[in-house]
């Protein structure tokens, strides 16, 4: 039997193939090439030509916006290599957060998000709070996802 191997693009370490019908719910997969959480997973009885189908909505991680997707439960599905880090919020500068890691780097380069948690980020800094901002990273694109208080 010969193997058929697709060739990848330079964007194939920031996904692995997982096979369909072993994706799981609040899991991630790309859909329409973006990377997703899953959020609702329904799985269709096998049909004449014998492949069941799994229909996919996902939450695009980065933009918020709903996506869906089907395919067969035996095809493999690219899920995106996410990874989340806490930093030390220490400024913000002209709608960018200026945050250090465990190891005292810091990097001004993520604009503080534009939605209800940016607005509570703001708050929290201009009240001197110490907070951790949790920064999600895949495919490329970051975005700060969570605040917790730092135990003084």
């Amino acid at each position: 039997m010969e193997d058929d191997f697709e060739s990848g693009s330079s964007g194939a370490s920031k996904t692995f193939p997982q096979q369909c019908s072993s994706l799981r719910k609040n899991g991630h997969v790309l859909l329409k090439g973006r990377p997703c959480k899953i959020v609702e997973m329904t799985t269709s009885k096998t049909g004449k030509h014998g492949h069941a189908k799994v229909h996919l909505v996902g939450i695009d991680i980065i933009t918020g916006k709903k996506l869906e997707d089907i395919c067969p439960s035996t095809h493999n599905m690219d899920v995106p290599h996410v990874v989340r880090k806490d930093y030390q919020l220490c400024d913000i500068n002209d709608g960018y957060l200026s945050l250090m890691n465990d190891g005292g780097e810091t990097r001004d380069d993520l604009k503080v998000p534009d939605n209800d948690l940016g607005l509570e980020i703001k708050k929290k800094f201009d009240n001197e709070e110490q907070i951790m901002v949790t920064v999600l990273k895949t495919m490329d694109e970051e975005l700060a996802v969570a605040i917790k208080n730092m135990s003084p």
